[in-house]
């Protein structure tokens, strides 16, 4: 089964919405990694997704505001909090492109109970959050529970022009329309959609980072091959399906 086509724009693919969230001031880090290497890191039923060869991991700083059910009202307090995640690029038997999460610190305790035990995510409770000054962004993580507790990262980004016509990179790494997890002895499909990402280019000042290795891959060496920002997007995701071999 050939892969779906990488669509920065597609039409909501669920007739219904499970979530709703909004995502702001996401700053996305990606290195290209070796596909053999993550292989063996995706949940069964899946491979690694690759662009010319090469597959990626990301490391996402952002904002999540007002998560809550369907389409309505997001739960006060606990849906709004600061999260960076740890990714991986999948496709799935039926040609499905998706995301899959190595860890997702969040600082909200309540999301982060209610993830692992729904949907087995590994989402990490931490101390977390960003500092703005002009277009300078400083985001801050410090792990608590369940660990390695005390893992850190701390990256700054100078946001710069904005993006009119994004690479095939750009696109491969940012237009991802679902999740990959493995749940209770199956490995699920979660639907998303959302807005065409609105697009900076931006520039890493520093990063002082632990939660890539702390996924189990290798700490990030040398600049990453693409540092984006977007100011977000509204979000909606759809029921989750078991992912099958077709035939």
């Amino acid at each position: 089964m050939h892969p779906e086509p990488v669509d920065h724009s597609p039409r909501q693919s669920f007739p219904w919405a499970v979530l709703g969230q909004r995502w702001e001031d996401l700053t996305f880090l990606h290195w290209a990694v070796d596909p053999a290497l993550v292989a063996p890191l995706l949940p069964a039923g899946t491979r690694p997704d690759t662009l010319d060869g090469v597959s990626h991991v990301g490391l996402i700083g952002f904002r999540m505001v007002g998560l809550g059910f369907g389409r309505g009202p997001g739960v006060p307090y606990f849906g709004t909090f600061w999260e960076t995640n740890v990714r991986l690029y999948s496709v799935d038997d039926l040609g499905r492109r998706a995301v899959v999460f190595r860890s997702l610190d969040a600082s909200r305790l309540v999301p982060v109970l209610v993830a692992r035990a729904t949907l087995r995510l590994p989402y990490l409770w931490s101390s977390m959050r960003m500092d703005r000054d002009g277009d300078r962004l400083t985001y801050r993580c410090r792990r608590r529970w369940p660990g390695p507790a005390g893992t850190t990262s701390r990256m700054v980004v100078r946001v710069g022009e904005q993006v009119d016509d994004p690479t095939p990179l750009e696109h491969f790494v940012t237009a991802r329309w679902g999740l990959h997890t493995r749940a209770y002895g199956r490995t699920l499909h979660l639907p998303n959609w959302h807005p065409r990402w609105p697009l900076h280019r931006a520039e890493l000042l520093h990063l002082d980072d632990e939660l890539v290795a702390a996924a189990g891959l290798p700490a990030p060496v040398g600049p990453p091959v693409s540092v984006l920002y977007s100011p977000g997007v509204g979000v909606r995701f759809g029921p989750p399906v078991a992912v099958r071999r077709p035939g």
